[in-house]
């Protein structure tokens, strides 16, 4: 008998070929700014722990306390028996602090994404989209049915001809991330906004790698460019400076009980385990209580981006944590991030599908609980590699 998925054999091979198979490295302990994979101790600068609260005490004595309390598990999705206390409670908490009427959450920030773009949008529909936007926004703009225009990144005169060659649609969503995960630069949100304004059309912002980093408070995009009352949709998730699991969307009380109704990754996924929603309360107040550790993850960003560019590496147009090291060859991508982490760097080689072709790269993201110590450690190796390989005199 003829094996169906034999086919996979010849693409993996492809891929080893050419030097772009990957296997996750194993993480043996807990996520720290320098910690173990692999049984190599490297300082760790892939995690999107950005406030470094992954293994805070208070947030793993919040989780025991609803384990206590809530038990370990839902039981079910949120419209059939699994709608807890303790998620109302973070739903409130989260709109009070995105400022807005009401707060939904999802299982992951992907599904709060692809959900909510799937729910609102259907094939009368347009969506106005930036190019690099992530993955789930794809997702879900292809699974809407709506029709795609994509405007080249942050492009605010093609995304105009966008919205005038929509006029005559149903919906028109405009959509973009608020800082694009692999560039780290931050989205013109306020030109978008005024668009989406001028034309009647949705505005919509996923603000996954903006929360807790960017803004008053780690507010978001939309507290940083001051624009409460032009984004209808604002996009965040758990998993990233709140050091849990999930996502949410922010905005009005009618969106988020129409999407209760209609977005299926939560009509059809159970809800969060208690224990995730006390921990994301507790991050929530560890960062109202102490803003210093925003203050600290933005001069430890600010060190780190000023050494790779003294040492001689492009590093794009990066305007957060998120600090490209640009190398353009993606089997080259691969052989510098191997050589970081045998030299103790643990820092991601990202080729395409990632990113388009010839824009691969290492990606860096430091975070609050790094030492300058470990920082500089990081610089003297990427110094070292680089020199070696030819990326840097």
């Amino acid at each position: 008998m003829s094996d169906p998925l034999a086919f996979l054999d010849d693409e993996i091979a492809e891929l080893r070929e050419r030097g772009l198979f990957r296997w996750p490295r194993e993480l043996q302990g807990e996520q720290a700014p320098v910690c173990v994979y692999d049984g190599r101790r490297v300082v760790n600068l892939c995690s999107n722990n950005y406030l470094g609260l992954a293994s805070h005490p208070r947030l793993k004595e919040a989780a025991r306390r609803a384990i206590d309390e809530y038990g370990v598990g839902s039981g079910a999705v949120r419209t059939i028996a699994g709608n807890m206390t303790i998620h109302q409670a973070l739903e409130m908490r989260l709109a009070a602090f995105k400022r807005t009427e009401a707060a939904l959450l999802f299982q992951s920030g992907f599904t709060a994404n692809a959900g909510t773009v799937a729910a609102i949008l259907g094939k009368e529909d347009v969506v106005v989209s930036d190019e690099l936007n992530h993955a789930s926004i794809i997702d879900g703009c292809r699974l809407s049915g709506a029709e795609r225009k994509v405007f080249p990144h942050k492009d605010i005169a093609a995304a105009r001809r966008c919205l005038e060659a929509s006029r005559t649609a149903r919906r028109v969503l405009v959509i973009t991330d608020g800082v694009f995960s692999m560039d780290g630069d931050l989205a013109r949100l306020a030109d978008l906004a005024s668009l989406a304004r001028e034309f009647g059309a949705i505005m919509m912002v996923d603000d996954a790698h903006a929360s807790g980093v960017v803004g008053a408070g780690g507010r978001g995009t939309v507290e940083h460019f001051h624009l409460h009352g032009m984004v209808d949709i604002q996009v965040g998730t758990l998993s990233k400076a709140w050091a849990c699991l999930g996502g949410y969307v922010a905005g009005s009380g009618r969106l988020v009980e129409y999407l209760m109704n209609r977005a299926r990754p939560l009509l059809f996924s159970t809800s969060h385990p208690p224990s995730v929603a006390a921990t994301a309360i507790a991050a929530l107040d560890l960062i109202e209580a102490e803003p210093a550790l925003i203050d600290r993850l933005w001069e430890n960003t600010r060190f780190f981006k000023a050494g790779l560019r003294d040492l001689g590496y492009d590093t794009g147009q990066s305007e957060t944590p998120i600090t490209p090291v640009m190398v353009g060859d993606e089997a080259q991508a691969m052989r510098f991030s191997d050589s970081l982490f045998e030299e103790g760097v643990f820092a991601l080689g990202i080729a395409y599908p990632t990113v388009p072709r010839g824009k691969a790269r290492v990606r860096t993201i430091v975070t609050a609980g790094h030492t300058r110590d470990d920082l500089s450690r990081a610089l003297e190796v990427f110094g070292r590699v680089g020199r070696g390989l030819g990326l840097i005199r």
